[in-house]
């Protein structure tokens, strides 16, 4: 009876023992995961410190943080697939990436017009500028009124001078006229005389010429025939006087510069362009030009004279050609230079988008479930906030737009501590993922195809190469 009672309590206590065990076991969907083989430890301000144990680090103090072994291919969660994890790779969770404020993009090809401003200075338009030179020797007996800066007409008086040249070519001139009207007005004139009187009379106009005696004064000296003791020096355009070098009872020598003019009715205006702006700056594109404090606007247009390189300012100087209408545009004056541009079809994401070290540009791809890849991507044009990616994005994929200083970082330290040095990676052709070429030569996925050596970020990679050889060289 006492055995039958002993057996009878045991088989109790063992199904309550069961049906405890049951009671406290996880459910099959919150089975915790095993355990990650920790490789070392490793300091986060000192990436190239390895220990063996968990610890402090011995140059800093701080607490050293382990390193575990990343498989080459992490399963996706709910086991739909796999995610490549190249060296550097993070994994973090959604509301992670919200408190870091981490935002994504999708990759778009794209295409537009893009507007931009800039600074111009308004010079004179060298075909327009004009400079009077003295071309025999004279004393100024006479300055008249337009000074720097004032507005001439063309034959405007500007001084007189008198020179001991002047009275004896003025008599030759004189002389010629009067044998030229002696022969129109004689019956027996032929053409062989009146050749050589005319020859006469033009040698007489170019010695007045040479003197610096304009037109207006010579036909002055034909329809009145008086001579006046002083040469009359007259304005060659109508414009704007740039420089004035005459006094009264100044003595002038030969060559001396006595005024500049520029003709204001066309003008060149300099505009400073950066080297990313380049690009989308040709010849003949028009622009608008705005007056500061004001609200009027010319039409202008880009020369076809290539952009020169100004070593002060550091930028390209454009030229822009532009009528001037009542002379609004003065030289030294500043102007904005609106341009606008087509933008031809590209692939374009945010600069912010763009993490550049100086060496290289790097960008963070969502793979999904919270995996965050580091590329490497070679950049085109700037246009404004946008900048086109010539080569590492496709269109579909997605991009960190905003937070990727701080994924820079942690994927720095992660990469440094796995021992990967992102100078000395390279790209894999199959998939455009980066690989270390000593991870990847020490993992057996290598290919050799004409004498060059390919490296590939997984077994499957490598396969697609070697079945297509021809395909991936050519990338």
């Amino acid at each position: 009876m006492k055995k039958l009672v002993f057996v009878i309590l045991a088989l109790a206590l063992a199904g309550a023992s069961y049906y405890a065990g049951r009671s406290s076991a996880p459910p099959p969907g919150d089975r915790a995961t095993p355990e990650r083989r920790v490789l070392h430890y490793t300091c986060p301000m000192h990436p190239a410190y390895h220990s063996d144990r968990s610890g402090d680090c011995p140059s800093c103090g701080m607490r050293l943080e382990p390193v575990f072994a990343d498989p080459s291919r992490t399963p996706l969660a709910g086991g739909s697939g796999t995610v490549s994890t190249p060296p550097g790779a993070l994994q973090i969770d959604s509301q992670k990436q919200q408190a870091l404020g981490v935002r994504v993009e999708e990759v778009k090809r794209s295409e537009g017009t893009w507007s931009f401003r800039t600074t111009g200075r308004v010079t004179p338009d060298e075909a327009r500028l004009y400079r009077l030179n003295a071309s025999t020797d004279f004393w100024i007996r006479e300055v008249f009124a337009p000074t720097t800066g004032s507005i001439v007409r063309k034959n405007d008086p500007l001084l007189s001078f008198y020179s001991g040249n002047f009275l004896g070519g003025a008599a030759a001139y004189m002389y010629a006229l009067d044998t030229v009207d002696r022969l129109k007005a004689s019956k027996d004139n032929n053409a062989e005389q009146a050749n050589v009187v005319n020859l006469r009379l033009r040698q007489a106009v170019d010695a007045l010429r040479t003197l610096g005696v304009s037109d207006y004064q010579i036909d002055e000296m034909a329809r009145t025939r008086e001579v006046s003791d002083l040469v009359t020096v007259r304005a060659p355009v109508s414009g704007l006087v740039l420089s004035r070098n005459a006094t009264l009872g100044q003595y002038i020598q030969p060559g001396t510069e006595i005024y500049q003019f520029v003709d204001l009715s066309r003008v060149w205006v300099l505009a400073d362009v950066f080297e990313n702006e380049r690009p989308f700056i040709r010849p003949g594109i028009g622009v608008e030009l705005v007056l500061v404090n004001s609200t009027r606007r010319l039409r202008a247009r880009v020369s076809d004279v290539p952009p020169q390189f100004d070593e002060k300012t550091r930028a390209l100087q454009v030229r822009i050609e532009t009528d001037n209408p009542g002379g609004a545009l003065r030289p030294g004056m500043f102007v904005d230079v609106e341009f606008e541009t087509a933008l031809p079809p590209a692939i374009t994401v945010p600069a912010e988008a763009v993490v550049n070290t100086g060496l290289r540009r790097t960008v963070f791809v969502d793979r999904g479930d919270g995996y965050l890849e580091p590329r490497r991507v070679e950049t085109g044009w700037r246009a404004g906030d946008r900048v086109q990616i010539v080569k590492g994005l496709m269109p579909g994929e997605k991009v960190v737009i905003s937070g990727n200083f701080l994924l820079d970082s942690e994927s720095r330290m992660k990469a440094a501590a796995a021992g990967v040095n992102p100078a000395t990676s390279m790209d894999d052709v199959v998939c455009g993922m980066e690989v270390d070429p000593n991870r990847a030569r020490t993992a057996g996925r290598t290919s050799v195809y004409r004498g060059a050596t390919y490296y590939f970020c997984s077994d499957e990679c490598k396969k697609g190469f070697d079945q297509e050889p021809a395909r991936y060289a050519r990338k």
